[in-house]
């Protein structure tokens, strides 16, 4: 800890004497703010020297004030978004100029330049020039997006999460699914967790990395959506104060008080009786549901002008189904009907309870719960018309359960056509968020602004599974899953502390048309990490029957698989990872207006510095081993070295182009590096994966370890010096992700309000992430035939055999090398047409077309990470290949009109379209059938002719499957799918199968009666959200369409004397399958409503 302070201070200190001449009102981080500027002349063109400007917040009265400079320039930064405002200007012997109305966006600077009239003429028009569209904006040079506070009190939503409006950002990827706000949205192809977002500047990641947003884990939204004043979402800023991002930058601000009380109390509910019962005529499965939210915000004067306070608290409680999907009984059909019979189900269930008095829970029609408390208080002090500081606190606790972890299986545990699992193999995960912020804004005389910021976040996560303590169970049937009992296997004792804390001092110096800029930002993270996966044991068993076996006693049954992880601490003593990084950044930029102020160039670096504390332990066992890259080339490790501190530099550079001088037509762009966080777990999986804290065994095709209950049963008897375990290191030259981003735009205003954009971006990859295992020996064989992909050393080879053979040193089950890759780039092109919010009208629709590629997605396990990525050649040997966060085609709408009448009543009617494919998958094989213990992991083969492949005939069902009934049903099932036909004679791509367009329309609906008491006007909003509004009209409207089998092939064996490998085409409800996709009969696909009232004052 010592040596991360002493280092911290070090470049803190060289970085603060190198800013000390220069300063910033810096967005930093995140935009809190607008600005307003411009020039001051007489009417001959001649600048007014020290002419008083004041701009009033009416609202609040707060008032800012300044005077222009030698040129007549004067700037009014960091103030208050919204309105409207009065702005005054005054000059000795010249008439007051006055405008009241502008209403001033997140980011945006409001232009005035203004000419006055001598006092001794009659007063004529004054002229003044306002740069009042955000899009049409100087300020503006790559991709971005406002939401105001009409858009997020108009627009439908469901989840009352920012990512149901985060969407309107054309180069979003986001899910056609009902939306909720934990699954993430991505933006220019790029991993969701590589976005930033801030709220009132404060970071509020999930910089830990387990979920896309802080509280994704529960699905919900760490701040009520009551709180949010504004939202902005920047793809492509080149002011290099903006960091922390590769993906997207998310500013929100929170709303304050103003010098009137205004409040608002709701109520929302939805249920199963407001949701559609069919899809595509056929009637989905469909348990009772329950979701309901209450909240209220309150905000006003404690001392008016000068003192203001803002409160908000909001509750969800919901029950939401956990599967469509239905065990299989005599005479039930449909698509949502597994393999898995429900008298096996049954059976099994009873057999837990009489033998082991465990309660498998059940396995459908249940019900999966959430809870959601939150509250914030935010209070603003206007100390004088120079100074601001305002503070704001928000808290949530929040718990949902959770479907099993596929991490791990044999295809898939949870429920899908194959597999159905018990609902105590489930778990709860638990996210309670607490943070905290203050920010200081003031104005130093004409030259200068002062902006500080400091703020606290600490995340509290930890989870709990239900059934008590007992092993996790994997049964298979044909190799794949068939059904999971048991303790959920990454949920024993995991617990996650994370506390951020952060930091920025920021000026600004105007200098004629230069604003020349500088600032410093430091970032310190802690993460305290509780993970034992697998710490009560996973047994997989090839059958059912063979459970049974073994449970009644038969010995030398084999299992498919045995695993575990144990303390190595002394007592058993549970091992703790703590991570500790720090991150001072700087920058340094000028602001160029030129050419009458009609070009503007931005101009800047930025550098960051990550520090990694000293909390990595060396095991000197592996420090002396030898492990391969993978090129097979002999390299070392050190378990206790973390990564070099490796600065991160970001030059960027951005323009924009008045072309007509009178903001009709904007040529805009830029180009220029972005650093961005990885996830930290990647990092911390070194510190808890070194061999000293935990062991682990996992032994494939082994007999043993006979089930028992007793979790404690194969616990080494020297668990403090483990024989075997995995380690988890990082390449020490690892730096965080970078990419080299470039856009163009054009910009132009249209009739009718319009603005129509044209808009390309292009992303190279510099530092993105990449896993390989550097105990995994390199291949050493080559099937014949027409799949001649190579193979590994532990092909054919069963139980300890194959591990010898495929480890390059045997008692480490796995050494995974975190690595940076360059490979990989996104690009997109934009069309789009905007008219913003005026007079209760809004309307917007763009096109996005891009493509992303990279060569792996990481998740928050490392060997997990790596075992799950798909391949030809092997997973240390991936190729460039569609990325999990392409969005090919993308179509988005955005219609919104209020309608007031009667003097006491209006009606709004709003509506969101989206339209694109529904997803993307990969063909891979079930199995191993290159001999490196992966299963599921390899890319298929797509012969020219089925004959080519060899098949086994096999029974299942009592029905059985000839050789020739495979390889015709495997051709039909290949020329009935445009991918697989397009694929003959090749191997199938990762991600490359591209699931057909749905459109869906989400329709929200709200009648208000008012009436005015006094000067306060009392609302009653009655509202209706619909998600897939056009299902509610015609049940094949908002279908999407999903794989039926994407791993078709079961590898067997090798043929000993062919060299190629045999399979069974799997059979699918007791019949060979000929389509390899079908329509997705689930809840996700019918309409859904939600009804509320809302009383406002």
């Amino acid at each position: 800890m010592r040596n991360l302070y002493a280092r911290l201070l070090t470049v803190s200190a060289f970085t603060v004497f190198s800013l000390l001449a220069f300063w910033q009102n810096a967005y930093s981080q995140g935009v809190t703010s607008a600005n307003i500027l411009g020039i001051v002349t007489d009417t001959k063109g001649e600048a007014l020297i020290g002419a008083n400007v004041l701009a009033t917040h009416l609202p609040s009265g707060t008032v800012y004030g300044t005077a222009t400079r030698e040129d007549g320039r004067f700037n009014l930064p960091n103030v208050r978004i919204g309105g409207p405002y009065k702005i005054e200007v005054t000059y000795t012997g010249f008439e007051t100029f006055t405008q009241e109305g502008a209403n001033l966006s997140l980011g945006q600077n409001f232009r005035m330049d203004i000419k006055l009239n001598d006092a001794s003429t009659v007063l004529g028009e004054v002229t003044v020039i306002g740069i009042k569209n955000e899009i049409m904006n100087s300020e503006r040079t790559g991709a971005a997006t406002n939401i105001k506070k009409e858009a997020i009190n108009a627009l439908p939503t469901l989840s009352r999460g920012l990512n149901d409006f985060v969407r309107l950002t054309p180069q979003s990827r986001s899910s056609n699914v009902a939306a909720t706000t934990g699954s993430g949205t991505s933006f220019a192809g790029q991993d969701s967790r590589f976005n930033n977002l801030t709220v009132d500047g404060s970071i509020f990641n999930n910089s830990f990395g387990l979920a896309s947003a802080p509280a994704g884990q529960t699905n919900s939204s760490p701040i009520s959506l009551d709180a949010i004043d504004e939202i902005q979402v920047n793809v492509a800023p080149y002011d290099v104060r903006q960091g922390g991002f590769t993906g997207a930058g998310i500013n929100a601000v929170t709303r304050s008080g103003t010098n009137q009380f205004e409040g608002s109390v709701f109520y929302n509910t939805r249920s199963e009786s407001l949701a559609g019962d069919k899809a595509v005529g056929t009637a989905i499965s469909k348990s009772n549901f329950s979701i309901k939210q209450t909240g209220f915000r309150l905000g006003g004067p404690i001392i008016k002008n000068k003192l203001f306070f803002f409160i908000n608290g909001e509750i969800e409680r919901r029950d939401d189904p956990a599967t469509s999907f239905l065990a299989a009984r005599p005479g039930l059909t449909g698509d949502n009907v597994t393999r898995v019979l429900a008298s096996d189900l049954d059976q099994l269930k009873d057999f837990l309870k009489s033998k082991y008095n465990y309660d498998a829970g059940d396995y459908e029609n249940y019900l999966l719960n959430t809870t959601s408390d939150k509250a914030m208080i935010k209070l603003d002090y206007n100390v004088n018309n120079s100074n601001r500081v305002s503070f704001r606190f928000n808290y949530l606790k929040s718990a949902r359960d959770v479907l099993a972890s596929q991490s791990g299986s044999f295809n898939g545990r949870r429920d899908n056509l194959f597999a159905m699992n018990f609902s105590n193999s489930n778990y709860v995960i638990n996210n309670d968020i607490y943070s905290g912020i203050v920010e200081v804004n003031s104005i130093i005389g004409t030259k200068f602004s002062n902006n500080i910021q400091f703020g606290f976040t600490a995340n509290r996560d930890y989870r709990s599974s239900g059934g008590g303590v007992f092993p996790l169970v994997d049964i298979l049937e044909g190799g794949r899953n068939y059904t999971t009992f048991g303790y959920e296997p990454f949920t024993p004792n995991n617990e996650l502390n994370t506390d951020t804390w952060q930091f920025q001092e920021n000026f600004t110096m105007y200098s004629g048309a230069h604003t020349i800029t500088a600032g410093l930002n430091l970032e310190y993270f802690k993460f305290d990490n509780t993970f034992t996966p697998t710490y009560y044991g996973q047994y997989v068993f090839n059958s059912l029957q063979d459970f049974y076996d073994q449970a009644n006693g038969v010995s030398n049954v084999e299992l498919r698989r045995y695993q575990l992880t144990y303390s190595a601490l002394p007592g058993g003593a549970l091992p703790t990872a703590t991570t500790k990084v720090a991150q001072p950044g700087a920058y340094l930029q000028d602001e160029m207006s030129l050419m009458g102020d009609k070009l503007k160039i931005i101009a800047g670096l930025r550098v960051d510095v990550p520090i990694y504390g000293n909390t990595a332990l060396e095991n000197p066992a592996v420090t002396a081993m030898t492990f391969k890259d993978e090129n097979g080339n002999a390299v070392k490790y050190n378990t206790g070295e973390l990564p070099k501190t490796n600065p991160l530099f970001s030059p960027r550079i951005g323009f924009n182009i008045d072309a007509k001088g009178d903001r009709s037509l904007q040529i805009r762009g830029g180009t220029g590096l972005f650093s961005g966080r990885p996830a930290f777990v990647w990092i911390s999986n070194q510190v808890g994966n070194n061999g000293i804290l935990t062991g682990s065994l996992r032994v494939d095709n082994t007999t043993d370890y006979p089930f028992t209950p007793d979790v404690t049963a194969y616990i080494p008897e020297n668990a403090t010096t483990p024989s075997s375990f995995n380690i988890a290191v990082t390449d020490p030259d690892f730096k965080f992700m970078q990419l080299w981003r470039s856009n163009l735009a054009v910009d132009y205003q249209l009739p009718l309000g319009l603005v129509g954009t044209l808009e390309g971006i292009y992303s190279k990859n510099v530092n993105n992430v990449l896993y390989i295992n550097a105990n995994l020996e390199p291949a050493t064989g080559k099937y014949s035939g027409s799949d001649g992909r190579i193979t590994y050393p532990g092909l054919g080879l069963t139980s300890t055999a194959q591990n010898n053979a495929n480890r390059v040193n045997d008692n480490i089950t796995d050494a995974i090398v975190l690595k940076n890759t360059n490979k990989g780039y996104t690009y997109s092109l934009t069309a789009k047409l905007e008219r913003q919010f005026e007079k209760g009208f809004y309307a917007m629709a763009a096109y996005n077309f891009s493509q992303s590629k990279d060569m792996m997605t990481a998740g928050s396990i490392a060997a997990s990470s790596w075992r799950d990525n798909s391949t030809v050649r092997g997973n240390n040997l991936p190729d460039l290949a569609i990325s999990d966060f392409d969005q090919k085609h993308r179509i988005i709408a955005a219609l919104s009109y209020k309608l007031e009448y009667l003097k006491h009543a209006s009606t709004t009617f709003s509506l969101f379209l989206q339209s694109s494919n529904y997803g993307r998958f990969s063909y891979r094989y079930n199995g191993d059938m290159n001999g490196d213990q992966l299963t599921s992991n390899d890319l298929m083969y797509v012969p020219n002719n089925a004959s080519e492949l060899l098949f086994e005939e096999y029974t299942l069902n009592n029905i059985t499957y000839t050789v020739a009934q495979q390889q015709q049903a495997f051709q039909q099932f290949i020329d009935g799918d445009s991918y697989l036909s397009s694929r003959k004679g090749k191997y199938t791509e990762r991600n490359g199968a591209l699931l057909p367009w749905v459109t869906t329309i989400d329709f929200s609906v709200q009648q208000e009666f008012f009436v005015n008491v006094g000067n306060r006007k009392h609302t009653i909003q009655l509202r209706a959200d619909f998600y897939n509004f056009g299902n509610l009209i015609k049940d094949s409207w908002g279908v999407g369409v999903i794989p039926s089998n994407s791993s078709p092939l079961q590898f067997i064996k090798v043929d000993a004397v062919t060299n190629q490998p045999i399979y069974h085409f799997s059979a699918v409800n007791d019949a060979l399958p000929t389509t390899t996709t079908k329509d997705d009969i689930s809840l996700n696909s019918v309409w859904q409503a939600q009804l509320g009232v809302r009383y406002i004052f």
